[in-house]
C-alpha cells in the first residue's frame, strides 16, 4: 500500500520546489533575452512555500497511507492532524511574503487545508490505496492551487 503512495508523494514533493520562482515558459521561437525572470521576492516566497510543502508533505502522506491501510480512527485522526500542520506551514511560509497577493493566497490555501483537516468525512473515505492517491493527488493539488499558481 505504501509503495503505491510514495511514488505519488515523491513526484508531488519534487514538482513544487523545482517550479519555485519561475514564470510561464517561453513561447516557441522566443529569444533568451525575451524570456522573463522571476523577481527575487517571488523566488524567495516560492522557496519558502516549497520548504513548507516539503517539510509537511511526507508526514501527511505517511499518515494518509497508514489510515487508508488500517481504517483505524486513530490513524485517520493522525492524518487530519498532519494536514493541519501542513496548513500551518503554508500559512507561516507565505505570511512574510512581500507580495500581498501571495500573503492572501497563502492564507486562502491554508484556510482550505485547515477546513479539510477539521472535516472527518474527508478522512473517513480513506479505505484503499486509490482513496489515498485521490486525496494526495488531485484533491491536495486543488487545495494548494492558490499558492502554487505563483510558483509554476
Amino acid at each position: 500500500m505504501r509503495r503505491a503512495v510514495f511514488p505519488l508523494l515523491l513526484g508531488a514533493v519534487l514538482l513544487l520546489p523545482a517550479a519555485c520562482g519561475t514564470v510561464s515558459g517561453p513561447t516557441p521561437g522566443a529569444t533568451a533575452a525575451a524570456i522573463p525572470t522571476a523577481a527575487p521576492e517571488l523566488k524567495a516566497a516560492c522557496e519558502a512555500i516549497g520548504e513548507a510543502y516539503t517539510k509537511g508533505m511526507a508526514p501527511f502522506a505517511e499518515a494518509v497511507a497508514k489510515a487508508a491501510g488500517s481504517g483505524a480512527p486513530a490513524d485517520r485522526a493522525q492524518a487530519q492532524k498532519k494536514l493541519g500542520e501542513l496548513a500551518t506551514s503554508i500559512r507561516t511560509a507565505t505570511a512574510a511574503a512581500k507580495d500581498p497577493q501571495i500573503v492572501a493566497d497563502g492564507k486562502q490555501a491554508a484556510d482550505q487545508l485547515q477546513k479539510k483537516a477539521a472535516d472527518a468525512s474527508v478522512f473517513a473515505a480513506l479505505k484503499t490505496p486509490d482513496d489515498a492517491s485521490r486525496l494526495l493527488g488531485p484533491q491536495l493539488k486543488e487545495w494548494l492551487s492558490p499558492v502554487t499558481s505563483h510558483c509554476s
